[in-house]
């Protein structure tokens, strides 16, 4: 009997890439209670790009403090290889972290350390979060002042301003909403995050942003450019903007503000 494998090379049945990956095939890893971050890449994604959701096991942790919270993204650290690994198993082309809490932590140098370490582990170039943002101010351009929401409680908040500062850029104001249990994150109704956007914008602000990719905000983002004149980025954008543009994807995707239409 014939080897399957050995036919591969000369099968006029297969095509030399998988039929509906034409053009990329990216493996997305996040916690197993986030449930934004699928639709939200899927509603972004370009026709021959395909996303691959491989779950980060984690329970749904309740009643969350500063303690708990920090608890909850060493445990998402701990799972994380075994995330990655998994999403192997389809032959992504590339990687991107649907969560982003773990990817500020530990400031600039634990952001690269944690990219790293995932790429030497997976072979593959990955995009996270907290990178992306950094490359969206970049092609924004002149964005060196920000204010920033989160689901996340001041613990979390406090590494996300350590990283933004050891990029030389400054947090003017943050909002961290505590969510009650990692779910609930998901649950956050648009019109109070709408409210919030206008209490941390001001003359000063360069931008405003938006992490926690398990906060439904991507459409939101996009309308707020319009009415507050300036650049606000959804992390959830800035992710699957980088992982496209990474892998040479220069599509212009329209409905999710400017960085995807003009970028």
């Amino acid at each position: 009997m014939t080897n399957a494998n050995e036919r591969w090379p000369s099968d006029p049945m297969l095509a030399d890439r998988p039929v509906l990956s034409s053009r990329l095939k990216i493996g997305v890893v996040g916690p197993s209670t986030n449930t934004v971050v699928q639709p939200d890449f899927d509603d972004m994604r370009p026709v021959g790009v395909t996303n691959h959701y491989s779950p980060i096991i984690i329970q749904n942790q309740q009643a969350i403090s500063n303690e708990t919270f920090q608890e909850g993204v060493e445990i998402i650290s701990d799972n994380v290889r075994a995330a990655v690994s998994a999403s192997l198993s389809c032959k992504p082309d590339v990687l991107s972290m649907g969560m982003s809490a773990v990817t500020f932590w530990g400031g600039a140098k634990g952001a690269e350390k944690f990219k790293h370490d995932m790429e030497e582990l997976s072979g593959r170039s990955m995009t996270c979060g907290s990178l992306s943002l950094i490359e969206a101010f970049n092609a924004y351009g002149g964005i060196r002042r920000v204010s920033f929401i989160s689901p996340y409680y001041p613990v979390a908040n406090a590494q996300v301003t350590r990283f933004f500062a050891d990029h030389g850029v400054e947090v003017v104001r943050d909002i961290s909403l505590q969510c009650p249990s990692w779910t609930a994150i998901s649950e956050v109704r648009e019109e109070h995050l709408r409210e919030r956007l206008k209490d941390l914008d001001g003359d000063t602000v360069d931008a405003l942003v938006q992490v926690g990719t398990n906060l439904s905000m991507v459409r939101l983002a996009a309308a707020a450019e319009k009415w507050l004149g300036k650049p606000v980025i959804a992390i959830n954008t800035a992710t699957y903007w980088s992982a496209l543009r990474n892998a040479g994807i220069k599509d212009r995707i329209y409905g999710f503000g400017r960085l995807l239409e003009d970028y």
